[in-house]
This record gives C-alpha cells, sequence and structure tokens, in this order.
C-alpha cells in the first residue's frame, strides 16, 4: 500500500464490544475512518466484572481514555490468596499498595468500561457504529493487492463493503476467525463460572481469591458500593441447574464466612453463569491478508490470569501504534501486520499458557494429597516470586 492522504485508508472492526470499541478509538486517533460492525441489536456487555491490572490502564491511557475508566471503576489491591478453610497460602505484602504497584488493580463492571469505550468511539471523527450486522463472509485481501472486503446481513439485507484494514474483535466464536483459520476452534475449558454483581458496603475492598478442590472463588470491589464476586469450579460443560443460587451457595459451602455472607447477599435475578472457552492453541498468525485478530478472536485465555480484557486493551493500542499510524507515514501495509504479528502472538501465546498452568496448580487441581501438597510449596514460596511471576505479564508498556 502506498502512502496517501490519512482519510482514505479504511478499517472495519467486527464485534463492538470492549475490544473492538477500544480499536475503534486507536484507529480513528491516527486519522484512518472505521466502521464497526456489532452483531447485536444494540451495543453493550454482558457479565459482571473484571479486575485491570497495570497492562490494562497502560492501554486505556494510551486510548486517551485513562481518566475516564478510573473514574468508572474502583482502584484496590491484590492481596494474594488463601485455601478453602481460609489460611493464607500467599499474602502478598501490603506496602504494594501505590498507583504503580504490581499489586494494585482497577475493579471494573463491564458494562461501564465499555461505556467508556462506547462513548469515546462515538465521538471520534470518522467513526460509524453499525447494530444488528452480522458478518457472513471476509475476502481477506492482499498487502499491496486487492482490498479486503466484508460481507453482512442487516435489517434483511446483504451489504458488502471493502476496507484496507479488517479487524477481528468478535470474540471466541468468531466468525471471521472461523473463515480464515477454520481449524482453530474453541475449546471447552473445563469449567463453568457463576458471577455476580451486588450491593455491599461492609465486605473487604481489596481482592482476594479462595482455591478449594477444582474451585475457586473470588471478589473485589467495583466501587464503594458495590462487590463483584465469581465462583469457578470445574463441571461438563452445557449443564443446568434447577436453582442456580441453592447450586451455588451448596457448592462454595464450607469456604471462608465472607464467601458465604456474599452468597446470602446475592441474589437470584444478578446472578449469571458461563461455561468457559479458550484457544489452547491459537492461530499460526494473527494477521493474514489485510486481517488482524485481536483479543478473544486471537487469544482467548482461561480468566485465571485475569488478562482478558487488559490484553484485549493492549491489542487495540497496538493496531493503531503498530499497523495504522505507520501505514499513514509510508510504512508497506505488509511490513506493519508482521510486526504487528511479531509484538502480539507470543505474548497472548504466552498468557494463554500461563492462565493453563495457573489453573492447573489452582483452580482446576483435585482434591485430597493435591491440596495439601500445593498448600505447602506455597506457603514456602517468598511472596517476592509470586510478585516477578505477576509482573512478567503486567508491567507492559505500550509501542511508543
Amino acid at each position: 500500500m502506498s502512502a496517501v492522504a490519512a482519510e482514505e485508508y479504511t478499517a472495519i472492526v467486527a464485534g463492538g464490544g470492549i475490544a473492538g470499541m477500544a480499536t475503534a478509538v486507536a484507529l480513528a486517533r491516527t486519522g484512518w475512518r472505521v466502521t464497526v460492525l456489532e452483531r447485536a441489536p444494540a451495543f453493550g456487555e454482558v457479565g459482571a466484572g473484571l479486575a485491570l491490572t497495570m497492562n490494562g490502564m497502560a492501554a486505556v491511557d494510551a486510548l486517551g481514555v485513562g481518566d475516564a475508566v478510573r473514574a468508572a471503576g474502583f482502584r484496590t489491591a491484590s492481596t494474594g490468596f488463601q485455601d478453602q478453610a481460609g489460611r493464607w497460602l500467599v499474602r502478598l505484602p501490603a506496602e504494594q499498595t501505590g498507583r504503580d504497584a504490581i499489586t494494585t488493580i482497577w475493579g471494573q463492571h463491564r458494562q461501564r468500561l465499555h461505556a467508556v469505550l462506547h462513548q469515546a468511539a462515538a465521538a471520534a471523527p470518522g467513526v460509524e457504529l453499525v447494530t444488528g450486522a452480522e458478518v457472513s463472509a471476509v475476502r481477506p485481501g492482499r498487502p499491496g493487492g486487492d482490498r479486503a472486503e466484508v460481507t453482512w446481513r442487516r435489517d434483511g439485507q446483504t451489504r458488502e463493503a471493502p476496507a484496507d484494514l479488517v479487524v477481528a474483535a468478535d470474540g471466541v466464536r468468531s466468525a471471521v476467525r472461523t473463515q480464515l483459520f477454520p481449524a482453530v476452534e474453541p475449546r471447552y475449558g473445563g469449567s463453568t463460572s457463576w458471577r455476580a454483581v451486588i450491593p455491599d458496603t461492609s465486605a473487604d475492598r481489596r481482592f482476594v481469591a479462595v482455591w478449594g478442590p477444582e474451585a475457586e472463588f473470588g471478589a473485589l470491589a467495583l466501587s464503594d458500593h458495590e462487590i463483584y464476586w465469581y465462583g469457578y469450579f470445574r463441571h461438563p460443560a452445557g449443564a443446568t441447574f434447577p436453582d442456580e443460587l441453592a447450586a451455588a451457595r451448596d457448592r462454595f459451602a464450607g469456604y471462608p464466612s465472607w464467601v458465604g455472607g456474599l452468597l446470602a447477599e446475592t441474589t437470584a435475578d444478578r446472578l449469571i453463569r458461563n461455561d468457559v472457552y479458550h484457544l489452547p492453541q491459537g492461530p499460526p498468525s494473527y494477521v493474514t491478508g489485510r486481517v488482524a485478530l485481536i483479543g478473544d478472536a486471537a487469544h482467548a485465555c482461561l480468566p485465571t490470569a485475569g488478562q482478558g480484557a487488559a490484553t484485549a486493551l493492549e491489542d487495540a493500542i497496538c493496531v493503531g501504534r503498530l499497523i495504522a499510524r505507520p501505514v499513514r507515514e509510508g510504512i508497506p501495509l505488509a511490513a506493519a501486520l508482521t510486526t504487528f504479528d511479531q509484538a502480539r502472538r507470543p505474548r497472548g501465546q504466552r498468557i494463554v499458557r500461563t492462565a493453563m498452568t495457573i489453573a492447573r496448580f489452582g483452580a482446576d487441581l483435585g482434591p485430597g494429597w493435591r491440596q495439601s501438597a500445593r498448600d505447602t510449596a506455597l506457603r514456602l514460596l517468598p511472596p517476592a516470586l509470586m510478585l516477578r511471576a505477576g509482573t512478567s505479564i503486567a508491567r507492559w508498556t505500550p509501542p511508543a
């Protein structure tokens, strides 16, 4: 692709969730025109809460929405892990609580985080947001040759548009990835997860996780009056419970008293549950033709590393700074896409592996001697080693 006026560059983003909205903002900030295609009839997010570690916050700062994201969330600290009886397995140092400390996290309601990004995308020049648009076909094109083409259906009509760049931000079951990498399919991780956001002003505002046999329970504050909790546990896929709330209370009976307290405060209308799927292998490349894969479409990981949203936000800023801006400055698209893949794929693959390792020795670990052996080993580990492991992922700097 030769250098032309910035306004002539067009991108289509498939998916209007957190990754898609953030990408639209990143592209618009480089002068590209962007169309976001969202399959749902309205923009929004399903789910409950999430934790943004320092790499996620570095990404939203680079997008120019860091202050708004902080205002929408709650700054707290990760305190470590407990066993099923509430005894500490790893207790992180209390002094690691500053804004830039590795243990500092921001509790975010998914809907409020999405709203911040949606508002920024809607206000950005050259961004068109389209709902009810289900992508049905993608022709990836060729850098330096044919442009990509995206086909979608909306209001009963089939529409098609060319683009200089297509970004697949359409989740773990990505329609774009399925067409371009049909052999890459999401796999059930073996666990399902209850989640809820409840009003609460008495619970500890810090993040703590409890590991029990084949389960994990965690909670953190999303505001000064809300707590988000999750209960992640091994179970066959597709299962249903006659009474989900009663099943949750029964599954985590015998856990520390604060767990029972949160479950007692939860009402059935606030409870959701989803089976957990991931991409343990992932695509052989995050780019093909004029298409780039980001977020869960590229590297869906188990939630045990707490990196799903943060790495999607990283991807978004990298689309802007490693692809869109260099192309605008005259770098060939092929070279920019290669740079993006070389920067993002090793990191994405590493985080997927890390999440699986954490699950293996944490939430997925079976009962009996395995629990006591793991617990003893963790209590002997210096907390500094845990901090160092977290730092290797969370201390990330956006490309200049």
